[in-house]
């Protein structure tokens, strides 16, 4: 008798929910999704607005360094809130050079408790490349953050 009573025990139903085919279908997609991603648009063509902005305010703990770009890729570097474009004609450098100059203007400002906030001027005809090779010897120097300054319409 004890052996008829252990076989009519009813077994509780499994209440589990088996997530394996969940996952293979998630690594699926997730396989699917990064051969797709590079195939995709990066970018549309935009025209840029033109705006005006009023001025950031200064503070005496801030030096300006602004680099000036022309359209026959020479750089210079102007030190103040004022851009003096006679003195500067005088200054033209290469790129390399005028990484070297900033490096040296940034140590001398943080040296004397200065923060040093940079500016970038370009002229309006000058090539991509170039004021990414100045952005790119801006951090070699050790600036984090570069400002663009564009004229009011």
């Amino acid at each position: 008798m004890a052996l008829i009573a252990r076989a009519r025990k009813k077994r509780k139903p499994v209440a589990e929910m088996n997530v394996v085919p969940y996952i293979d279908v998630m690594l699926v997609l997730l396989v699917i999704f990064m051969v797709t991603a590079p195939m995709l648009n990066q970018g549309v063509k935009v025209d840029l607005p033109k705006v005006s902005s009023e001025a950031l305010p200064q503070d005496n703990n801030t030096q300006v360094l602004t680099i000036s770009i022309k359209a026959d890729k020479t750089y210079y570097w102007n030190l103040g809130s004022e851009v003096d474009t006679e003195k500067q004609q005088d200054k033209a450098m290469t790129l390399p050079q005028m990484t070297d100059a900033v490096t040296k203007i940034i140590r001398a400002g943080t040296e004397g408790g200065k923060r040093t906030q940079v500016f970038i001027r370009g002229d309006k005809t000058v090539d991509y490349g170039s004021v990414m090779g100045a952005m790119g010897g801006l951090q070699k120097a050790g600036v984090g953050n570069v400002g663009l300054i564009t004229e009011a319409p």
